[in-house]
Parts: structure tokens; sequence; C-alpha cells
């Protein structure tokens, strides 16, 4: 008899561990309490790598994240979801320069692709690239590349429905509690069981893994100007050529698809807020255009068609959470800032582990029993310089 696993939350992690679970033969229902990438994979920057990932586990874990959005396309006829042409970053000031050169260094110990080439070369491969007159050197990850988030979540989903996954939408899970033959599920309006349970919930994942009697804290993702929090840009279809992403000094942009960009400026997070939306016509979305313009050529006349307020789902030491609450193997929680460089890696290992017991040793740093019951926690830094996220 195949084993019932609910999966709460219909992001990239959970259509990840969704499809991973009906292909090894489990029967799963997915309760998704609005919309699918209702969460934080809707408003994500979506850049696949693995730099500024410490300690050295964390960056292994996102270099096999990579390696697992390359073997998941290889296995498609009609790969849509990621490109990989890579990440351009420089420097604009002497502190600046020498914070890149020490990443830089420290990746390449490490065997990660990077290296150094020339203003020249760097417009070469984006013709329409403005650099800065004093820019001298700039590092290039070639492996690196982003993500469309959407696209993404259609594979995924699309093939765990295909291998019979059913979805519940509008369903709002309250709580969790383990019984004698599984965990029953608290709904809104009833309730519902299944052998397992994983969580996939982003920024509510405290307030459900509390409900379950081992409560993992995250960092609070409407703290205003916080680490959890920033705005993301989406301009009108532009005639500049970029395929790839940029992670500068005054602004982050990739490719959109039809022409837009997402754009992002890191110092401008300072004054992101949930709860005050930014006017399309205001001050920050004016920063955001006039930077795109001092970068690219064709964005004349460049506008925000959205500018939206990410919350990100950020365990409160910063790193990956994945593994089961308690020691029945029941419910299984996975929560990252590293979403969609790490899904379809801890869509599959999470699969691994609930339906063969097989330990993925990967994992090992990232158990959640590490924050249980912690109150001494860390004061998680904001990202504000380029190549930070």
């Amino acid at each position: 008899m195949s084993k019932r696993i609910a999966v709460v939350g219909l992001g990239v992690l959970g259509a990840s561990v969704a499809r991973s679970l009906t292909l090894q033969g489990a029967e799963v229902t997915v309760f998704e309490r609005s919309a699918a990438l209702a969460g934080t994979s809707g408003t994500s920057f979506a850049w696949t790598n693995s730099h500024s990932k410490n300690p050295r586990s964390y960056h292994d874990l996102n270099v096999a994240g990579l390696a697992e959005h390359d073997a998941l396309a290889q296995n498609s006829a009609a790969q849509t979801w990621l490109v990989r042409n890579g990440n351009l970053e420089w420097a604009e000031d002497p502190t600046g320069a020498d914070r890149l050169a020490a990443s830089v260094a420290e990746l390449a110990d490490r065997g990660y692709p990077v290296e150094w080439i020339t203003p020249q070369r760097a417009r070469e491969l984006v013709p329409d690239l403005r650099v800065p007159d004093h820019v001298a050197d700039i590092a290039h990850y070639p492996t690196e590349g982003h993500v469309f988030p959407a696209l993404l979540v259609s594979r995924l989903w699309g093939e765990a429905r295909d291998h019979g996954a059913r979805l519940r939408c509008p369903e709002t899970v309250t709580g969790l509690s383990e019984t004698d033959g599984g965990v029953r599920i608290e709904l809104a309006d009833g309730v519902a069981e299944a052998d397992a349970v994983v969580l996939a919930v982003g920024r509510w994942t405290e307030a459900l893994t509390a409900s379950a009697g081992h409560r993992v804290p995250v960092a609070d993702p409407d703290a205003a100007g916080s680490a959890t929090v920033g705005m993301l840009g989406y301009t009108n279809p532009l005639p500049t050529r970029l395929d790839r992403v940029l992670t500068t000094p005054r602004l982050n942009v990739r490719p959109d698809g039809g022409g837009r960009l997402i754009v992002q400026g890191l110092d401008l997070d300072a004054d992101a807020d949930p709860a005050n939306p930014l006017a399309l016509d205001g001050y920050h979305a004016g920063q955001l255009c006039s930077r795109l313009n001092d970068l690219l050529d064709g964005t004349e006349g460049a506008r925000l068609e959205s500018l939206r307020i990410g919350q990100r789902a950020m365990p409160a030491d910063g790193l990956t959470v994945a593994g089961f609450l308690g020691d029945r193997g029941r419910i299984y929680t996975l929560c990252t800032h590293s979403g969609v460089t790490l899904g379809p890696l801890l869509g599959r290992l999470a699969a691994q582990e609930l339906l063969t017991g097989n330990t993925a040793e990967i994992l090992t740093d990232f158990r959640p029993q590490r924050l249980i019951g912690q109150t001494d926690l860390p004061t998680l830094q904001p990202a504000r310089f380029a190549g930070q996220q």
C-alpha cells in the first residue's frame, strides 16, 4: 500500500517534494491556502548561485542544488525555466574591490567556477552593458544563472499531477499533531489525515511547527528594512540585450522574459516595508529606472509595471532547515532562503528520507533540531552589497 503524504504549500519547494514523492509511488495531496507561488517563490530574484554562502557545508549544498537543476533540465524535452548564462559583478570603490577580491579568492579556492575578465570581454557577453570607466576587473561566474519560478513550478507540479498528486486549494492548514497512526491535519473548516506531512510553507514555518510542538524559529518576515524584506521592480518590455544576471554595486538585474527585466537595489531595501506598498511613480521606482539607464543601453523610457515587496523565508540563523520534527519520522520541514537554487535538490532528498529512511548526509548541518528551543539567536544582517542575497 502506498504511503499517504500531505504537502503543505505550493511554491518551488512544495512542488518539488510533491513531484519527487509521486515519482517514488507515494499518494500525495498538496494543501495550498491561496494559490501556487503566492508566497516567497512569487517575489524572488531567482538567481541560482553559491557565493556568499557560508559555512562551507552551506556552499556545498548550494553547489549540489545547481547540479540538480542541470540534471532536471537534461531530463526535459522542453527546458524553459532555467537560464545558465552566467553572472557579472564588479566593485565601485576600494572597499568593495577588497570585498569582491576576497570573495572571488574564497570561491576559487573551493573550486567554484569564477574568473576575472576585462570590461571589453564583459561587453562581448552583454553588448549593451555600460561599465564605469574606472572599473578594470570584472568577476565572471559562468555557471550561475536564473530561474523563471512560475515555469519551474509548472514543470515540477505538472509532473506531480501526472503521477497522481491532488491539490486542495484554497485550504488553510492551521495545525498539526501526531497520532498513533500518522498525522492529524487541522484545517480552517475541518480535518484531514496522512501517514506523514511535509511543511514547505516558507515564512509561515514557525507557526505551523509550533502547532506540532517543535517550534522552528524564523526571522521576522514583516520587519521593515530587515534581512527578510526586499523590493523588486518589474519593467516594461525594453529593447536592450541582456541574457544573464548582473550583480553590480548599484543594481542587480536579470531578464524576466518578453523583454522585461527584474531590477533590485540592495541599498534601497532599507526602506522596504510589507505594510507600506511603494508607488510606481515614487522615489524608489525612479531610482531603479535611473540606475538601469546607467547600466544598459536600450533602457531609455524604462518604467516599472510593478514594484513588489518580497518577504524572504529565512530560518533564524540564516541557514536552511531540512529534516524531521521529533523522532517519529512523520513531520518533515523544509525552510530556506535559497529556495530557488535548492528547490529540486531538497525535494528529492526529502522524498528519499521520507520513503526509504536513507539519510542524506549533505543535510547533516541543516536539521531543525539546532533551532528548536533556542532563544539566543543571532540578528541577521541584511544584504546591502553586490553579490549578497
